[in-house]
């Protein structure tokens, strides 16, 4: 019988090595890793290499004037401005929902948790409705609204509700889990020793959770300035004044200007980059922290 091959002392059945159920063979790793890079490079960097080339098919200088045209600029800013808006009420909102669930037990606990997933079950298209229906000229609240010279359907602060909707589920879930698995010992351990509310949430929990705030706020970023579907249904593309830069593109791709449509997608493919790099080196330079701090 073979030195690696274990048998049963009371029905003397061979039991295969255990080296041979675990391990893979080479080919078969080597099929796996092929594959997984094979559709990388397929669904991610080919279309992401396309948006680039086509951007830059005539040149350079095609490529700055249809990102400096007034309304590519305007489209641009307006993304901006949302962004800086949503992005802040959602990490307030994340920290006190998940401070509320991690922290607390109370009636509608689990309420809130389903709520705060809402938006994850709900097209993008339907929640712009909501506030269609809600704010618009015929809605619930459209004529005091009129009445009182305050604007929110076709306006900037309809995009900003509408992101903020879509949005605000990024930073909570984030930190929800992380803040369950760390528990509440070193906050009740800091009110011993005579700190206050204020002082035990700024120097305990934010320094525990300040990186999966950090992942939370990332991501959350890139779905505001990336958003479509809510905000084109309350923006009414008006140009120049409620297209941010998804709705942007897609004006200039119906309209056949293929080479500005690619030139503001490229902008909008670079500051997902850019969130990409900026998580990746935080990973990079705090890697023993952070897991630290997931463990």
């Amino acid at each position: 019988m073979p030195a690696d091959t274990i048998t049963s002392t009371s029905t003397n059945i061979a039991v295969p090595p255990v080296r041979s159920v675990l391990s893979e063979p080479g080919w078969v790793r080597f099929l796996l890793i092929a594959g997984a890079l094979l559709f990388l490079a397929l669904f991610l960097l080919l279309p992401l290499v396309a948006v680039f080339a086509e951007a830059l098919r005539h040149g350079f200088d095609a490529y700055w004037a249809a990102l400096t045209e007034p309304d590519a600029v305007a489209a641009i800013e307006l993304t901006l401005i949302v962004a800086v808006i949503s992005v802040p009420a959602n990490l307030l909102f994340g920290v006190a929902a998940s401070w509320c669930v991690a922290k607390f037990d109370f009636r509608g606990k689990n309420l809130l948790i389903t709520l705060i997933d809402l938006p994850f079950s709900v097209s993008p298209v339907i929640s712009g409705l909501i506030y269609v229906l809600l704010f618009g000229l015929n809605g619930l609240f459209g004529a005091y609204l009129r009445d009182m010279g305050i604007q929110i359907i076709f306006a900037v602060p309809g995009l900003v509700l509408a992101t903020i909707f879509v949005t605000f589920p990024f930073v909570a879930r984030e930190l929800i889990p992380l803040m369950q698995e760390q528990g509440s010992d070193e906050e009740e351990a800091a009110l011993v020793l005579g700190a206050s509310g204020w002082q035990t949430f700024w120097r305990v929990t934010i320094p525990n959770i300040k990186w999966g705030l950090l992942y939370g706020v990332l991501l959350c970023n890139a779905r505001a300035m990336g958003e479509f579907g809510a905000v084109s249904v309350v923006s009414g593309h008006i140009r120049g004044e409620t297209n941010t830069m998804p709705l942007h593109v897609e004006i200039l791709y119906n309209e056949y200007n293929f080479v500005a449509a690619f030139a503001v997608a490229s902008l909008l493919a670079m500051l997902a980059l850019v969130t990409l790099v900026v998580k990746t080196a935080l990973e990079w330079r705090f890697g023993e922290e952070l897991a630290a701090t997931r463990h």
